[in-house]
């Protein structure tokens, strides 16, 4: 398996390579040069296996020849493992063909760790391979950053280094970030939003001689490995929720597009997806493009459901790719005009195409309360800020109750405690792995908003 960029300057790279570069050097993001896809029943086969197998059938041919399958398969049973739940991603039924997807079973509570986990277990057996070390660099809007650095921390081949904004992000968020003392472990709390860290990303690896000087890689959701983890839980939903002759719909509540991104990918692989919503808060970006057909950033509003609190959606890029039939040189020119204009207009093709899968839907913090309090008082659930946005969605946009509806629970409740309580009275409990995490002692450094001074830091604590 071979990987192209978006932008079609850089040249293809087999998943290995794809994995330890990140962001393809023509700024470009890569994506398979074809998508390997899965027959009817072996799709439906895929529900006889436990997590880790399934991973490892939809994983693999991905991966190709670059690594052999049983050392994959080694990896993805040492992944799963570290998960608190038997069944990795439970499935919990809502209301009539309404599904919740809870992927907060990981380490840190988060949807993140599905891929994060698997992440830095394939960085450290590629580099032992190598004898090679790399330098990890990433942005966080709260979940990203505390996944990064648990699946990377104590990895004698990785300097991890967690860009994300200060106040920004919840308290509990940033004690998962700050209170993990591995010495290749830095976090770097910037004056700014998630788009500035994320743009100071993206520069740095635009950088060409600063991203070779110092071996730069990827942790977000630019780096395609992570795309290919998150693909898997839809096949797992969907295995076991397909009924013959109907379709699957999905809600996620998603910022970065990821997610969904990951979604799509899934269908393009044989999964019968034929509606995708998409859940924004008040940093509503997305739901204005697929009600406009216009993608127009403005300012970031701060919000209970932080993950969400973007204005760039990174991921977006490979979707454009694919709705443009994969044009790298339509890409190439709607990104220059994003990068000069601060916005750029699809033609009405290529946003009908877009329609046909996917509906945007926002919410208001107020609202996001209430559907919390509304969730609790009818089904005795407690759900976090961002799944809460994920079930309106499902609920409000949906467009047949026959068709399976399957939500994604995105993150834990008790990671935003503070939140929950005041819109259902009741205070989520602690997860075990978390319960003394206020007591623990945080190590970060405060930076402003400047780009050269936080390439010196790197620099500077960076082994080479």
């Amino acid at each position: 398996m071979q990987y192209i960029s978006t932008r079609g300057r850089a040249e293809a790279l087999p998943f290995d390579e794809v994995v330890l570069t990140g962001l393809a050097r023509d700024g470009g993001l890569y994506v398979p040069a074809f998508w390997p896809t899965f027959t009817e029943r072996e799709i439906r086969d895929m529900r006889k296996l436990d997590y880790a197998d399934l991973a490892l059938r939809v994983i693999a041919p991905f991966v190709g020849r670059a690594i052999p399958e049983a050392d994959l398969g080694a990896l993805l049973h040492d992944t799963y493992g570290n998960f608190n739940h038997r069944a990795v991603a439970p499935l919990k039924q809502m209301g009539h063909n309404l599904w919740l997807m809870e992927l907060f079973h990981g380490p840190t509570l988060a949807f993140k760790d599905y891929a994060l986990q698997f992440l830095g277990r394939l960085f450290e057996y590629l580099l032992n391979k190598r004898g090679e070390r790399l330098t990890i660099v990433g942005a966080t809007s709260g979940d990203t950053g505390s996944a990064a650095i648990e699946g990377c921390r104590d990895r004698d081949a990785l300097d991890v280094f967690i860009l994300f904004p200060l106040g920004r992000v919840s308290e509990v968020q940033r004690r998962q970030m700050t209170t993990v003392h591995a010495k290749n472990v830095h976090c770097i709390a910037v004056k700014g939003t998630f788009d500035d860290c994320q743009n100071m990303v993206k520069a740095m690896f635009n950088d060409l001689s600063f991203r070779d000087e110092l071996r730069l890689s990827a942790v977000n959701s630019i780096n395609w490995a992570r795309i290919t983890a998150q693909v898997v839980y839809y096949f797992w939903a969907g295995s076991h929720l397909w009924a013959k002759d109907r379709p699957l719909a999905y809600s996620v509540p998603t910022g970065n597009f990821g997610n969904v991104f990951a979604g799509y990918a899934a269908q393009q692989m044989g999964l019968p997806i034929d509606h995708m919503v998409v859940g924004s808060n008040a940093n509503d970006i997305l739901t204005r493009f697929f009600e406009t057909g216009t993608m127009t950033p403005g300012d970031v509003v701060a919000t209970t459901s932080p993950s969400m609190d973007i204005q760039i959606s990174s991921n977006f890029e490979r979707m454009l790719f694919e709705l443009y039939g994969r044009d790298p040189d339509a890409i190439d020119g709607l990104m220059d005009q994003f990068s000069q204009k601060g916005s750029y207009t699809v033609n009405d093709a290529v946003w009908k195409k877009a329609l046909s899968l996917f509906s945007g839907v926002r919410y208001t913090d107020g609202e996001v309360a209430d559907i919390i309090d509304e969730i609790y008082e009818v089904t005795g659930e407690i759900v976090d800020t961002h799944s809460a946005i994920g079930i309106a969605g499902a609920e409000g946009r949906r467009r047949t109750h026959d068709t399976p509806m399957i939500s994604l629970a995105t993150a834990h409740p008790a990671k935003f405690p503070e939140t929950i309580e005041a819109a259902i009275g009741v205070r989520p409990p602690m997860p075990s792995r978390i319960l003394d995490i206020m007591e623990r002692p945080e190590r970060f450094t405060v930076m402003e908003n400047d780009l050269g001074a936080i390439k010196s830091f790197i620099r500077t604590h960076g082994k080479k």
